[in-house]
């Protein structure tokens, strides 16, 4: 009877030892589900690429970089006013994402000051290599090119006070690896800030894909480990979507359901 009881005792171990785990958690049945998709009908000025129902917009190239320094830019995004209502301090580490011909760069350089660093990062070489140009022309000694990948910004971890994104978010391929990598390098309740045009309103003259509602940013920012501060609408046609990283939030699903808009 003895020796039968330990025959049972044995195969039990067994059978649990090499038995597949079972898991009813909701990240592992997230696991399964496509981070991105494809639709047979898409907006031609964005690619064939959806994030949480929202079409991922087409990359500005540097050929259009005169753009972005275009004397109205002044009045339609006001952004010295902007960086005044970040409340960014002398001696902070900024990270300026997408930062194109440096226009936000150069403004943040004067915030932060000689004690503080702006990391100036965008995946076109050509941008950096006019950011390099000007850093010298201007004698500007607080900034730091870096050119990251479609994926990465690589910003050090653990480093950075506020990651600035004026108009870039909507275009990033990969915006979830990208917001994930983001969330490494802040620092203990670094924020990170959004710029983006305001879909809501039909009358901001911007195409479409390059266009986001709020709903939209905290709907693909609520799988990240971020709390949504506040939502400030002084400019004219932007919102400033404001995030702060959350150390105590608990990790959610890393693949959230794409849906459809």
């Amino acid at each position: 009877m003895l020796r039968t009881h330990l025959w049972l005792l044995l195969f039990t171990w067994l059978f649990l030892a090499t038995a597949p785990a079972r898991s009813d958690d909701s990240s592992a049945k997230a696991d399964a589900r496509p981070r991105y998709e494809t639709r047979k009908e898409y907006d031609p000025e964005g690619i064939n690429k959806f994030y949480m129902g929202r079409q991922v917009a087409q990359i500005m190239g540097h050929q259009a970089a005169d753009w972005l320094e275009r004397p109205e830019r002044v009045q339609e995004e006001q952004p010295d006013k902007l960086l005044d209502n970040l409340k960014i301090k002398p001696g902070d580490s900024v990270a300026d994402i997408g930062a194109g011909s440096g226009y936000f760069t150069f403004r943040l350089s004067k915030k932060v000051g000689k004690s503080g660093k702006v990391l100036a990062v965008d995946i076109q070489p050509e941008m950096l290599a006019i950011i390099r140009k000007r850093m010298k022309e201007r004698e500007v000694t607080n900034v730091d090119p870096i050119q990251g990948t479609q994926k990465d910004p690589k910003l050090p971890a653990g480093s950075v006070d506020l990651i600035l994104m004026v108009d870039v978010y909507h275009e990033f391929e990969y915006p979830y690896e990208m917001i994930r990598a983001m969330v490494r390098s802040l620092k203990p309740k670094g924020r990170i800030v959004f710029v983006e045009y305001r879909k809501e309103d039909p009358d901001v003259p911007i195409k479409l894909v390059h266009k986001m509602t709020e709903k939209q940013v905290r709907k693909e920012m609520s799988v990240h480990r971020l709390s949504w501060v506040e939502t400030l609408g002084f400019l004219p046609r932007q919102h400033v979507i404001i995030f702060r990283k959350d150390e105590d939030k608990r990790k959610k699903s890393n693949e959230p359901q794409p849906g459809r808009s």
